[in-house]
């Protein structure tokens, strides 16, 4: 007797009898409930899911139109504002130059503190008309005495550096920030630049963007762009530069050039301290006091303005923990902010009409809600669910045109990664799980809504590499590499690509299992730079 045999002999009559009536039963179930239940309601997803998906398509070709636009007429910001380069006055000296405030909140940054604050420190400005003031929020004892050694260490060089502490963490970064703009030094201060502890802006910042607000009295905030040193650090880092890319040279210039409005970025860039005193101050109701803040001033009629020409160096996260922590709290508090200020920006009396549709409808509903859901839910969820039910089909504009266009949109940002793109648009359908996840945490007020974790920086690792002890045997815990989020969508996507490789008509399958292979890839933690503790 073969051993498959003698199995099925141990197992009894009434068993398998048993096993054989749950699956017709639940069988017949499914097909009593397919056509009147399950058919409708996935034709409606798809329905929504196809809306979702034009919003996204106008909203991306209007921005690339106005973009293109702007590139070939529009005019430089040198022109469109008023600018003109500081000069002495031998009369009134050092006044004529207003006094600058640089502030660098903090939280445990051992890699990068001494890059930060040796950067503000180097910025060029007369001395007596800056200040600059290192707001930390460590909890580890060792790095707060570094951080306080290293600014010690700026101010016996002649440096106006100011160490700033307190006894909790209220508001996380917002609440240093408000705190910090209460020391007294801080009222004869004109201007605010505000820097994150990974940002290297370079010596002549404030000569590039002060003349802006000094001789633009309507303007608020001057935005620099971001320019990222660990870009080519690993592939997700890679995959973080093409989103990024086009988020500065598409949306953050269309905004600053059609309706002078755009989403503050936290960083890298000076406000006028009227205007921020005036839209309320920083605010600790969301995670995304920055976007909170610039809303706040636009509503009261003061106008942005981004200098793509100016960058400032930074670091990408590139742990995936760290990303997927980041892109929690960056979907959360948009979507969070959305549902505290939609009925204050419809019924606001201070803005036209369609700067508050613009907020409305292109900034906040398509850009930081729908975004985010249709990437996921059509693509992951019900694209796949109509593969098991073939009554239900998409139009081929739906799933291949719209994508695609939309795809070739976002990649323009970054010309020397379009060789990447596969890979990008695998990677940001797996992001967004944690995307959508978020978004509706924030909608809906969920328990993680103000969760607040600091993105992890690791500095220069090339640097740390070369100069590196001997390796230790290194242990890392099992839930630090396994997602099982990840892992159940992959699961599932690769379920449907199975079924239509041997029953489905679609050959959808292609692309199935790659997009299942990107999420068992995520969900065993193979992504980014693993930096485990030793």
């Amino acid at each position: 007797m073969e051993l498959g045999d003698s199995t099925t002999s141990m197992i009894p009559d009434s068993f398998m009898g048993y096993r054989d009536d749950i699956t017709m039963q639940m069988s017949m179930v499914l097909d009593q409930i397919r056509a009147p239940l399950i058919v409708p309601v996935l034709r409606l997803g798809v329905y929504i899911c196809l809306t979702m998906s034009v919003m996204l398509f106008v909203e991306r070709v209007y921005m690339g139109i106005v973009i293109s636009l702007v590139k070939l007429f529009g005019r430089k910001p040198e022109k469109r504002f008023k600018w003109e380069p500081m000069k002495d006055d031998i009369e009134l000296g050092n006044s004529v130059y207003p006094l600058v405030l640089i502030q660098i909140p903090m939280f445990n940054e051992r890699e990068v503190y001494q890059l930060s604050i040796g950067a503000a420190c180097g910025l060029s400005w007369p001395s007596d008309r800056i200040v600059i003031q290192v707001l930390d929020d460590s909890t580890d004892p060792t790095i707060k005495d570094l951080v306080e050694m290293e600014c010690s260490r700026w101010a016996s060089k002649g440096v106006n550096i100011k160490y700033e502490i307190r006894d909790n963490r209220n508001g996380y970064k917002a609440g240093a920030l408000k705190e910090g703009m209460k020391k007294s030094y801080v009222k004869s201060c004109d201007y605010v630049a505000i820097f994150d502890a990974d940002f290297q802006p370079e010596p002549d910042f404030l000569w590039r963007t002060v003349p802006f607000l000094l001789h633009n009295p309507k303007l608020a905030l001057v935005q620099a762009r971001w320019k990222f040193v660990n870009s080519d650090e690993c592939l997700m880092t890679r995959m973080q530069e093409m989103s990024l890319d086009y988020h500065f040279t598409v949306e953050q210039e269309v905004g600053s050039s059609t309706y002078a409005f755009f989403g503050f970025n936290g960083t890298a860039g000076i406000w006028r301290i009227s205007a921020l005193s005036e839209a309320g101050g920083w605010k600790d109701r969301t995670t995304v006091e920055d976007m909170d803040l610039a809303v706040r001033a636009s509503l009261k009629g003061w106008k942005f303005l981004y200098l793509g020409s100016l960058k400032v160096k930074n670091e990408l996260p590139s742990t995936f923990k760290a990303y997927r922590y980041q892109q929690h709290r960056w979907s959360c508090g948009p979507a969070n902010l959305f549902r505290k200020m939609a009925f204050e920006i419809m019924t606001n009396k201070n803005v036209t009409l369609w700067k508050k549709v613009h907020v409305i409808y292109s900034f906040f509903v398509v850009r930081k809600i729908v975004a985010h859901i249709v990437t996921f839910i059509f693509y992951c969820v019900i694209l796949p669910a109509t593969v098991l039910v073939p009554e239900v089909t998409v139009p081929k504009w739906g799933a291949i045109y719209i994508p695609s266009v939309i795809t070739l949109l976002n990649a323009v940002g970054t010309p020397r990664s379009l060789h990447l793109m596969v890979f990008w648009i695998l990677f940001e359908n797996v992001m967004s799980l944690h995307r959508t996840k978020a978004t509706f945490i924030g909608l809906l007020e969920g328990g993680r809504v103000n969760e607040w974790i600091v993105t992890e920086k690791l500095g220069d690792l090339k640097a740390k590499s070369a100069t590196k002890a001997p390796k230790k045997l290194i242990r890392f815990r099992f839930g630090d590499r396994i997602h099982v989020l990840e892992l159940g969508v992959g699961m599932y996507l690769f379920f449907v690509g199975c079924y239509d490789a041997f029953f489905g008509k679609n050959h959808y399958y292609i692309y199935l299992f790659a997009q299942a292979i990107a999420f068992f890839i995520a969900g065993v933690g193979q992504i980014g730079t693993f930096v485990p503790n030793s």
